[in-house]
């Protein structure tokens, strides 16, 4: 998969909520996991980070919005519920981007909002646990964006084809 994303929360407050975006991130590739203006106490969601990813990938911690520094090209896309949001299932991914949620009993401020170059929405008919949410947007950008084959048309896998050796225009077969 060609590109680079992050993934973070703008004032998450629960530490375990951060821990597990932190570790869920980790595991889907993340480049680095961010936070904005996160509670005091944040620093414990390593409990929740069984994968120690600190140790893997960067974390940015930011006490503001103008703080926060994105590498070039990069796009932030919020993941909120507002009505002019894009659908997730219909959102085309950029290559380079930075996926920000909410805090837990809130929504993405208005400041980030207008940094935001897309705002996407999970069909849900209400907001989900921050760190599932993250889980899903990961989730479908590795979807959309690995080179997957399609599904099937049937229920259940893809039956795996057998390869057949087709010889090039300038080639004979057995030669």
């Amino acid at each position: 998969m060609r590109g680079f994303f992050a993934i973070g929360a703008e004032r998450i407050s629960k530490p375990m909520n951060l821990g597990a975006l932190m570790r869920t991130g980790h595991a889907f590739g993340a480049s680095f996991v961010f936070s904005i203006k996160a509670a005091k106490n944040i620093k414990e969601g390593h409990w929740a980070d069984t994968s120690k990813s600190e140790d893997q990938i960067p974390f940015y911690q930011w006490d503001s919005v103008d703080e926060m520094q994105l590498p070039r090209s990069c796009q932030l896309v919020g993941i909120e519920l507002t009505d002019d949001a894009v659908m997730l299932p219909s959102f085309r991914h950029p290559p380079q981007a930075a996926y920000i949620l909410g805090p837990e009993k809130g929504n993405l401020s208005p400041a980030i909002l207008a940094r935001c170059a897309h705002v996407v929405k999970i069909p849900t008919k209400f907001c989900i646990n921050v760190s599932l949410a993250g889980a899903m947007v990961m989730y479908d950008r590795h979807l959309s964006m690995g080179g997957h084959a399609p599904r099937p048309i049937m229920p259940g896998g893809p039956d795996a084809p057998s390869r057949t050796q087709v010889p090039g225009p300038d080639r004979k077969p057995g030669s």
